[in-house]
């Protein structure tokens, strides 16, 4: 986080923002797995092979359509440096249309499949030479550089590499709450603003992209 300007960073914490709403409306819809923590969906899958194999299909599923999300996001970027954020943003944008267009149907595995494809895209927005270099939907590795940061400060130096990760996890869990809260009133209308949100990170992407092309 510390690498990149303001505008960027501003971007990053919208994308963790995004990210927490729509794995809090995929929680509530799916009754207790995730689309973008895949770490959960991964524990969840493990023990239900165990104690009931059948109903390990759906975080199986969840799981292959986030990592196909990756891999179809890493291509896109490859094949559109300098306006990867754009685009891979718009195509965010548009996969979580389209599963909120099925939740609207009743169709709600595939609201959660196309939202894990999406939230795995997302992951590509920070990226350099390959690798991801802000995670945007898993915040473990944030809060360890936050804690890391933390135990710096209290041995009386600095970490500059671990700073605004704490607002980054913020910005999943202030996310997820309005996700929460969004579906107490419909998982349709929580999945609308995510839609809504997608296509203002968008915007945001946009202008960020724009502003780097014209210095």
């Amino acid at each position: 986080m510390h690498r990149y300007d303001p505008s960027r960073q501003r971007l990053a914490l919208g994308l963790a923002g995004l990210a927490g709403l729509v794995d809090a409306t995929g929680f509530v819809v799916a009754k207790g797995y995730f689309t973008s923590f895949m770490s959960g969906n991964t524990t969840r899958m493990g023990t239900e092979l165990v104690e009931r194999p059948a109903l390990a299909a759906l975080p199986f599923a969840l799981i292959a359509c986030f990592l196909g999300g990756v891999v179809a996001g890493a291509l896109v970027r490859r094949r559109s440096e300098g306006r990867h954020k754009r685009v891979l943003l718009a195509l965010v944008a548009l996969l979580l249309a389209s599963g909120a267009a099925a939740l609207a149907t009743g169709v709600t595995l595939a609201f959660l499949l196309v939202s894990a494809a999406a939230m795995g895209m997302a992951n590509n927005v920070f990226a350099r030479d390959g690798e991801v270099t802000v995670g945007v939907t898993y915040m473990t590795g944030a809060l360890v550089r936050f804690g890391q940061g933390l135990a710096a400060r209290l041995d009386g130096q600095d970490l500059p590499s671990a700073r605004g990760y704490g607002l980054l996890w913020s910005a999943l869990a202030l996310g997820a709450v309005a996700g929460g809260a969004l579906c107490l009133r419909s998982p349709l209308l929580a999945a609308g603003c995510g839609v809504a949100g997608a296509a203002a990170l968008w915007g945001l992407a946009l202008r960020v992209e724009r502003q780097s092309d014209a210095s």
